[in-house]
């Protein structure tokens, strides 16, 4: 009798939770990226002083519309963890089922970091500003978040590439060990280029959108045969 029961509350627990609701959930790590370039884009040609080939996004933080941006973080970093949580749901049972939504939600946690960490002012943001800042201990945070951030992102889009295989999309699961490339390029060249940073790291969130779209339009996880 007891084991029925048990049996029972097992049945329960799993419907409450249902393909449909782990697919929304999932969407979260689809609208973040293009919601925050987005909005970084609208504000780098709204706000005065600002130029894309001399300031990152998260500059964006800073001066009287700074809160914006802070916003913008919050709601990145909330739509990831989302989209990590119902993305492991949808993917449990195949290979990178765990470790990809991990380290989404790692990627996410590092956008509420970079929220409670400003980036330092430079290249004349906000207006008034030096061109060459100084490095302060919120400054180096928000540097350490984002560096943590998008190396989680490009190891996520290499774990992704083996569901994204194992379901026989050979030519998405190449672009995606060869996404990571583009982003740790864009990284590395940031102190040369503001631009080519922020092309390398636009460039990790639509392609972590497009992959995900690709998982989510697949047959759903009861269609598909068991492993």
């Amino acid at each position: 009798m007891t084991q029925t029961l048990n049996t029972r509350r097992s049945e329960v627990s799993s419907q409450a939770v249902s393909p449909s609701a782990s697919r929304r959930l999932s969407a979260g790590a689809v609208l973040a990226g293009p919601l925050f370039l987005g909005a970084g884009i609208v504000q780098g040609f709204a706000r005065e002083g600002f130029d894309f080939t001399r300031n990152a996004i998260s500059q964006l933080a800073l001066g009287d519309l700074g809160w914006i941006q802070t916003v913008s973080f919050l709601l990145t970093g909330a739509l990831l963890l989302l989209g990590a949580a119902g993305l492991r749901r949808v993917l449990r049972p195949e290979p990178g089922g765990t470790w990809g939504p991990a380290l989404i939600a790692v990627f996410g946690a590092s956008f509420l970091a970079a929220a409670a960490f400003r980036a330092d002012p430079g290249g004349g943001f906000p207006v008034g500003s030096p061109d060459v800042g100084t490095m302060s201990a919120h400054g180096a945070g928000h540097m350490t978040a984002g560096g943590i951030g998008y190396l989680a992102l490009s190891v996520a889009l290499l774990v992704l590439a083996r569901p994204l295989a194992a379901r026989g999309h050979r030519g998405w699961a190449l672009a995606s060990r060869i996404a990571p490339v583009v982003v740790l390029t864009g990284f590395m060249a940031s102190a040369a280029s503001v631009l080519v940073f922020t092309l390398g790291a636009g460039s990790g969130l639509c392609w972590l959108a497009a992959v995900v779209v690709r998982l989510l339009t697949d047959a759903s996880p009861d269609s598909r045969p068991a492993r």
